[in-house]
């Protein structure tokens, strides 16, 4: 069987689990006191362009996504996000669970435009009863979208003057960050740490065995590690996650690493294109969306492992393949002999 379900598949690099048993009998605090943490806090931070920043460990992208809207929100605040972001279709109502609606904006691609969200809270504050309504408090996106596809600079800097016009911050989702960064883009690092307020860097799905990185360019809210902390977010063993990043921060071993996903990608697309597959949406990144007919799904299933999306129509159905850090070549040939 061949494994192209999702982009965590595998375990860890293999850098990482090194530098796990190397440290492993060493005594440390817990909680994410401890040096690996604050190396990896340091590494991330000049990565990032932001030196006076504030950087936490969360266990994973679900939990991080909603302990930094719970915590960025007043009660009475939604979160604005793409009908199609992963807050709003893939986390079974984790945010709403905090007590926080999300408000779902039109995509296109995945990607809201600062057009619609301008006309969105212009919409909203000229209605004389939005003091009856969910006030927008924050806007949701992530880069990768759901679809694998990319802001541009421009967009993400359009998006963000809309937000800082409408005093509301500006969150990305960054769990797939690394394939965004190492993708044909021209968004950086320091790029997302100048336009958001907070985003954060993906460990799960990009070389980690689990954890993400949560950064604040400038300064997180009040209480925010209690906030990690009562909505069961935190590691007491925060080195694993601390030695995690801090590997994938030396020698940019985090970029490195990404470009692997891309170019088996590539492989794949090529591939795909040359056999005359149709495409759902032309993505960038890791994640490949073929429209497939339902009786050649079901034949390929019985091979392959890959992700059902959505139903295209009576007799096709959209499915995914995704590669990862890990993905072998030889993977893809043998994938690539079965299509």
């Amino acid at each position: 069987m061949l494994y192209f379900e999702n982009d965590y598949c595998e375990g860890a690099h293999e850098a990482i689990l090194k530098r796990l048993m190397e440290t492993n009998m060493e005594k440390v605090p817990g909680y994410g006191q401890d040096p690996f943490c604050d190396q990896a806090k340091e590494k991330i931070k000049e990565a990032c362009g932001c030196p006076d920043g504030e950087v936490y460990f969360l266990v994973g992208g679900t939990q991080t996504n909603a302990v930094v809207i719970a915590s960025v929100l007043n009660r009475y605040e939604g979160v604005l996000s793409a009908v199609t972001g992963h807050v709003n279709a893939h986390e079974a109502g984790a945010i709403e669970f905090t007590g926080h609606k999300v408000l779902p904006l039109p995509q296109d691609n995945g990607k809201i435009s600062a057009a619609d969200l301008k006309d969105y809270l212009q919409t909203y504050y000229a209605d004389g009863s939005y003091d009856h309504m969910v006030f927008p408090g924050m806007v949701y996106i992530s880069h990768p979208t759901e679809y694998g596809t990319l802001y541009t600079k421009q967009e993400l800097a359009d998006i963000s003057s809309v937000c800082r016009e409408y005093e509301i911050p500006l969150f990305l989702d960054g769990a797939r960050l690394g394939y965004g960064l190492v993708a044909e883009t021209d968004v950086t690092l320091k790029d997302i740490a100048n336009y958001t307020d907070v985003f954060y860097i993906g460990g799960t799905k990009v070389g980690a065995l689990c954890g993400e990185a949560v950064v604040f360019p400038k300064k997180a809210p009040k209480h925010f590690f209690t906030m990690i902390k009562q909505q069961g977010a935190l590691l007491a063993k925060g080195r694993l996650l601390g030695i995690q990043f801090d590997t994938l921060f030396t020698g940019n071993l985090y970029l490195e690493i990404s470009k692997n996903a891309i170019e088996t990608a590539a492989k794949l697309k090529a591939a795909l294109k040359e056999k005359g597959y149709e495409f759902f949406i032309n993505s960038p990144t890791n994640q490949i969306f073929v429209i497939l007919e339902n009786k050649k799904m079901e034949e390929l299933g019985e091979k392959v492992k890959f992700s059902f999306w959505e139903k295209y129509d009576e007799n096709h159905t959209v499915i995914r393949f995704a590669t990862s850090w890990a993905t072998k070549m030889e993977d893809i040939a043998a994938l690539i002999d079965i299509l």
